[in-house]
């Protein structure tokens, strides 16, 4: 279920992602690391959650995010490696999910701010309701999937990770027109 392990097999990447997954993934394991811990009871199988992080773990120079809410961990402890990795990520969310507008239990915002990741909240009266992500600029990670641990673990949910250029280029396109929209005078940034 390994989504793709170097750039050399992007080449006609199509691949459906159903959840719910049947636990967690062990946070050790979704980084690419061996669990040694016994009493561990995350999932170590592949799942459809560590074909999505294989695609964090592979991008190698850009990462734009535009999703509803980030509450799951394990996502924002995979957001924080790629950055450490001088990954240039930014991320686009809706402000009543970031912890700006009162707080939402688990928000991953503020682990991404204090690491140095760019995130711009979307703030009307209207929701940002995307959910994809781009990589690279060649793949494009898009379906209903909220980066929530019920939709990990609870939630009918689908993802579709493509590099077919005629559905990655529009939503590059997308991500930037957002991204300017809700630059510094439209939206909230740190």
């Amino acid at each position: 279920m390994q989504v793709y392990k170097s750039e050399k097999s992007l080449d006609h990447l199509n691949k459906v992602l159903f959840f719910p997954d049947p636990g967690l993934t062990c946070k050790r394991t979704a980084f690419g690391r061996i669990c040694k811990d016994q009493t561990c009871r995350a999932v170590h199988d592949e799942t459809s959650l560590n074909c999505l992080l294989n695609v964090l773990r592979f991008t190698n120079h850009t990462l734009d995010v535009c999703v509803y809410m980030i509450t799951c961990s394990v996502l924002g402890d995979a957001l924080v490696e790629c950055q450490e990795r001088d990954v240039k990520i930014r991320v686009i969310t809706e402000i009543r999910n970031s912890g700006e507008e009162g707080e939402v239990i688990g928000s991953q915002i503020g682990k991404l701010r204090t690491a140095g990741i760019s995130v711009r909240c979307r703030s009307s009266s209207f929701w940002m309701h995307h959910k994809f992500l781009v990589a690279d600029n060649e793949i494009l990670v898009n379906g209903s999937f909220n980066w929530t641990n019920q939709a990990v673990m609870g939630n009918y949910e689908n993802l579709i990770i493509t590099s077919e250029e005629t559905l990655v280029k529009p939503f590059i396109t997308e991500f930037q027109r957002l991204w300017d929209h809700l630059g510094p005078k439209n939206g909230l940034e740190e």
